[in-house]
Parts: structure tokens; C-alpha cells; sequence
């Protein structure tokens, strides 16, 4: 067995009215959406952040920084790309990705295939290296009240 790191992920966003909500590549249906600089796409920004770490890479912010206009509204799909290029370079392949997303509305259980299609496509992986998990925060603090989503994301890389 190679060479093998972890890297660990996180990210929130705040939930405005009336704003599209994209979660895995996927548009979901609600009246309210995560509101950010790109896409605000949690779940996407919480793997980038997991797979720079484990690769030493610093973190999303350092490569997408907020205050760039190249990456305001881009879908966080084409930031996975970049970092699967950035790892790739330094000779490193995802092992696997676990995932969890906690927000009290939209369910997201019936989105979980679709988000992996998504996710495995712009990585250039198999859909069954990666693991996405929803939980709600019991209608307690900002994920409670709906004002926030966030994400974790756990990833093993290798060597290649």
C-alpha cells in the first residue's frame, strides 16, 4: 500500500429567501437557498476543503478567494475539477469521500443519487467512493431556525 492521507472539510452558508439552492451540483427546490460568492454549494466546498487539506494544499478560500470575480456565481462543480487538478499533479487519487450535510429543510435523501452522479463525474471517481449523509440540527441554533446550511466532509487519498 502507498503513501495515504485524511483530510477533513467544512463549510456553512447562509440561507436567504428567495435564492437558488445548489447542494452536490444539484438545483434544489425550496424557498430559500445558500448565499455566496460562487454557487455557495456546501457540500462541494466542504469535499474541496477535505481533499486540500489531506493533499497539504492549503484551503478553498486561498484558491477560490471570495473577492476574485473569475469565481463569483461559478458552479462549485468546476472548483472540484480544479482541485482534482491541483492533487493530481502532486501524484495523489481520492481514496474515498464521507460526507454529511445538516440542514432542517429540504430533505435531501431523494438527491442523494443525483448529488454523487455529480460529484464522481467532476472528480473522475466511482460513484460508490462516495458517501453523502443528511441529519437536521433538532429545530435547535441558526441551522434550527433556518437561517444556515453546513457541511463536513472526511476523504482518504493516495498516492498514485
Amino acid at each position: 500500500m502507498g503513501k495515504v492521507r485524511v483530510g477533513f472539510g467544512f463549510d456553512v452558508h447562509q440561507l436567504r429567501e428567495h435564492h437558488p439552492f445548489v447542494l452536490g451540483g444539484v438545483n434544489l427546490e425550496h424557498h430559500a437557498g445558500a448565499y455566496g460568492h460562487s454557487d455557495a454549494d456546501v457540500l462541494l466546498h466542504a469535499i474541496c476543503d477535505a481533499l486540500l487539506g489531506a493533499a497539504n494544499l492549503r484551503d478553498i478560500g486561498f484558491h477560490f478567494s471570495n473577492t476574485d470575480d473569475r469565481w463569483k456565481g461559478i458552479s462549485s462543480l468546476k472548483l472540484l475539477q480544479h482541485v482534482m487538478v491541483l492533487l493530481r499533479e502532486k501524484g495523489w487519487e481520492i481514496g474515498n469521500i464521507d460526507a454529511m450535510v445538516c440542514l432542517e429543510a429540504p430533505k435531501i435523501n431523494p438527491h442523494i443519487p443525483a448529488m454523487k452522479v455529480h460529484i464522481a463525474a467532476a472528480a473522475s471517481i466511482s460513484e460508490d467512493d462516495i458517501s453523502i449523509k443528511a441529519t437536521t440540527n433538532e429545530k435547535l441554533g441558526f441551522i434550527g431556525r433556518e437561517e444556515g446550511v453546513v457541511a463536513y466532509a472526511v476523504c482518504l487519498i493516495e498516492k498514485a
